[in-house]
């Protein structure tokens, strides 16, 4: 599940009037649909502030450029993703996780993100914003879904960071942001009982 969560301390590089953080989340909405429509090559800070439904002014007290808008914007997605507890067992995390990454990337941030791929070709700090993001906040449940399989004795030691582990997630991302093909409920069952499931097998412990 996605959920919007309080905004966080107010960020500003300028002077002048303070600004309204009860505004900060329509803001951002604004800027993730308007990102999905027409691409970070088209959007505008006039375009924004238009379907934010704010002055001007209101948006250029967040941030002096488009640039400075979208990197802060894709690095602050990792606070909407609301990331599945501890289920009490590896391969319900596992599916639990597998349904976070598809929700998220089935979001406005995830249309987001996919227009902003031809962008992120020469500029790096859009690629450090996106890792910084929903990236990090993936790695890190991934990792600590292993940890608690670790210590629970499901799992040998170290899969986390092993190709098994990336396996998990690669065919959800690659119909993302590769292929486009539909990421329904039928084909992430698919997934799980073909590939999952058999990977998380081969990660028992020995003996």
């Amino acid at each position: 599940m996605v959920v919007l969560h309080e905004a966080g301390p107010v960020r500003s590089s300028r002077g002048g009037r303070p600004r309204d953080p009860s505004r900060d989340g329509v803001i951002r909405a604004a800027i993730l649909r308007l990102l999905a429509e027409v691409g970070y090559s088209a959007l505008t800070m006039d375009a924004v502030a238009a379907e934010a439904g704010v002055g001007k002014a209101t948006i250029y007290r967040r941030w002096r450029t488009k640039h400075d808008l979208v990197v802060d914007t894709l690095s602050d997605i990792n606070r909407a993703i609301a990331v599945p507890p501890d289920t009490g067992s590896v391969e319900s995390d596992a599916r639990a996780l597998m349904d976070l990454v598809v929700t998220t990337v089935q979001s406005p941030a995830g249309a987001a993100i996919r227009s902003l791929l031809p962008a992120m070709q020469y500029q790096p700090t859009l690629v450090e914003a996106f890792r910084n993001g929903p990236l990090a906040v993936w790695r890190n449940a991934f990792a600590a879904m292993w940890a608690r399989a670790e210590a629970r004795g499901e799992v040998r030691a170290g899969m986390s960071g092993t190709v098994t582990a990336e396996a998990m997630s690669a065919l959800i991302v690659q119909r993302w942001l590769l292929t486009g093909e539909p990421l329904d409920a039928a084909y992430v069952d698919e997934v799980f009982e073909t590939v999952v499931r058999p990977l998380l097998r081969n990660a028992r412990p020995a003996g």
